[in-house]
């Protein structure tokens, strides 16, 4: 069985470290074009995708790319009743190495999120995350991984043995920076 050659995660988040509102819905205030840019270029370089059922990466060609839908109402693996290219996945019921042969991809693996995805690939072992942090505040979101906000993402990142390899900002003007944490 094999499994992802690189599994790279990719979050935009709050000050309090949330990627959406409570209800689960992106607000305005973290959606920026230079994060979406730096988003879209990096998982349009994906061999997949990963996310939950309420999370997706958007953009013209998301329902071409092949995907593991990751849920809880299956009790392993099953086809995505309306995208022909995805792939329901639950964890508990089937290992990454089984749904990956399953996807049929080799290559990079993308996760978007949320929070109980990101998750589970803090445990299962990022190769890169791309940490973007904008200066808006979401209060009583739903945060980027289990943990937060009792820790910062970063404090999460870095106990789970990744580093900070290289930051950057992408948006001068609305303040919005970008940390590469690549495993140690």
């Amino acid at each position: 069985m094999a499994l992802p050659r690189r599994i790279e995660g990719y979050a935009i988040v709050s000050r309090e470290g949330m990627i959406c509102t409570g209800d689960r819905v992106f607000p305005p205030e973290l959606k920026n074009d230079a994060d979406q840019r730096f988003f879209h270029d990096g998982v349009g370089r994906a061999d997949a995708v990963a996310n939950g059922r309420h999370s997706n990466e958007g953009g013209p060609h998301a329902d071409e790319r092949p995907r593991l839908v990751l849920t809880r109402r299956i009790a392993a693996l099953a086809p995505h009743p309306s995208h022909p290219r995805a792939l329901l996945w639950n964890p508990m019921g089937a290992s990454l190495a089984q749904a990956w042969d399953a996807l049929d991809v080799d290559g990079t693996l993308a996760v978007v999120g949320g929070t109980d995805v990101f998750g589970l690939f803090l445990a299962l072992g990022y190769d890169d995350f791309f940490l973007s942090r904008a200066p808006a505040r979401v209060p009583d979101g739903r945060p980027v991984f289990p943990g937060v906000p009792a820790q910062t993402p970063e404090d999460v990142l870095a106990a789970h043995g990744m580093i900070k390899r290289a930051e950057r900002v992408l948006d001068d003007r609305a303040a919005v920076m970008l940390a590469q944490w690549s495993r140690a």
